[in-house]
């Protein structure tokens, strides 16, 4: 008579309010974790396809590499820093060493032209700084996906709007140029690759 008891006890059990409120939660932590990996993935995705277009633009510059031999190098015309606003003359253009304002230009591609004296320091913290006017919309987005890669503040890359060059393309370093009547994409990876980070502030490459 006990066993048969405890078995209706049994078959007679129905959950507790509160068994139903953890029910509730735990399908809320299932969308809330779901959300979570959606999130990882998409995170993963872009690290990858970061990895693919550094190792893409790698290739680019190997192969690009002879192009080096056309690059124009000219002495240091040294780093002072002065306030904004004075008069700095330059022995090149555009320039690439000299005196300049204590304000530098970000990595970024930039629609607009900005300040050659700025410039100046940015090339000083190693970063490669291409001046554009009009080469073309692949170009334009060839140099767009590249400003996106390197945007380390001591190796990144400035494009920056230059006009009058229609479609020529200068690139330019400390101290180093490479002047291209129309975009050459092996030679302009290949300067970026050789020059990029190694200012004389604080090279890291």
């Amino acid at each position: 008579m006990a066993k048969s008891k405890r078995g209706r006890k049994q078959s007679s059990y129905t959950p507790s309010a509160k068994g139903k409120k953890a029910g509730g939660d735990f399908s809320w932590k299932y969308l809330f974790l779901g959300l979570c990996g959606i999130g990882l993935v998409a995170a993963g995705y872009g690290i990858y396809s970061s990895q693919n277009r550094a190792q893409a633009f790698e290739v680019l510059a190997r192969e690009g590499a002879a192009a080096l031999t056309r690059v124009d190098t000219r002495p240091s015309e040294g780093r002072t820093h002065l306030p904004a606003g004075q008069s700095i003359q330059y022995g090149t253009n555009p320039p690439t060493s000299g005196p300049h304002y204590t304000v530098w230009v970000d990595p970024g591609f930039y629609d607009t032209a900005q300040s050659r004296v700025n410039l100046v320091h940015s090339l000083e913290h190693g970063m490669v700084v291409i001046y554009y006017d009009a080469p073309g919309d692949g170009v334009m987005l060839r140099l767009r996906e590249w400003a996106d890669l390197f945007t380390g503040p001591w190796s990144g890359i400035v494009v920056t709007r230059r006009a009058g060059l229609g479609e020529k393309i200068i690139l330019t370093s400390w101290r180093r140029t490479l002047r291209l009547d129309r975009f050459d994409e092996l030679a302009s990876a290949a300067f970026i690759d050789a020059y990029r980070g190694r200012g004389p502030e604080n090279p890291v490459r």
